[in-house]
């Protein structure tokens, strides 16, 4: 597959139809509807505070003002609950990042288009800093539905930045998947620090990340390896 051929990899999948039963198997009426919703806004209250208040269910079930056998009948536990609250933050990738690597990226352009897309993405962290951070820290703790959740968000950006580079993301052993992988992987933790509120505070001073300097480096770095990699194709 040559570097700027048009692709639908990563092609934005169909929004999930709205849950229409609660965990006991009746369906949503307005009211059960509503009462969903005051939970998801509860939760992502208290993840958008940055207060110091730990997310846990009674917590969002003493701010929702409901018991918590009532929160229960919709969702099982707090992994659940964070996927509710990450099913709209996710729709907003297309349009913040997404979208920005499905033009191919010519060579005579590529630094500009890269810092479009790593400035795209790192806005989008930003934005959503504290719900991006609690799912990857729960990944890390290996949370199963939340290791997914971040798998198949990182899954269309590496297939792009393949296609970008001129392969085939198909060919899951080449080393243009193992090199965009790399880089989407440190990329990703990158963003993590620079928008992490209180990294600062845990340095006790001795290190504060320059959001600038981390963005032109990743975007270099990403310039330079799909360069690289467009050559490899024609060696």
């Amino acid at each position: 597959m040559e570097a700027g051929q048009s692709t639908n990899v990563g092609k934005k999948r169909p929004a999930a139809s709205d849950v229409s039963h609660n965990l006991n198997g009746q369906r949503l009426g307005r009211k059960g509807r509503d009462t969903r919703d005051r939970i998801i806004a509860a939760a992502r209250e208290i993840v958008d505070a940055d207060d110091g208040t730990v997310l846990t269910l009674s917590e969002v079930a003493r701010r929702a003002n409901l018991r918590m056998a009532s929160l229960y009948v919709y969702f099982a536990d707090l992994s659940e609950l964070l996927q509710a609250m990450l099913d709209p933050v996710m729709a907003e990738a297309e349009t913040s990042y997404l979208c920005l690597l499905r033009t191919p990226w010519e060579q005579d352009s590529l630094a500009d288009d890269v810092q479009q897309f790593v400035h795209g993405f790192y806005a989008f962290w930003q934005r959503n800093s504290g719900i991006l951070h609690l799912r990857n820290t729960m990944a890390d703790r290996k949370d199963r539905l939340m290791t997914s959740q971040r798998i198949n968000a990182a899954r269309p950006v590496i297939d792009m930045l393949v296609v970008q580079m001129g392969y085939d993301p198909a060919q899951r052993g080449s080393s243009a998947v193992g090199m965009a992988t790399v880089l989407y992987m440190g990329f990703e933790r990158a963003v993590n620090i620079a928008t992490d509120r209180h990294f600062g505070d845990a340095m006790e001073g001795q290190f504060a990340p320059d959001v600038k300097h981390y963005l032109d480096a990743v975007s270099r770095l990403f310039e330079v390896a799909i360069t690289d990699m467009r050559l490899a194709t024609t060696a």
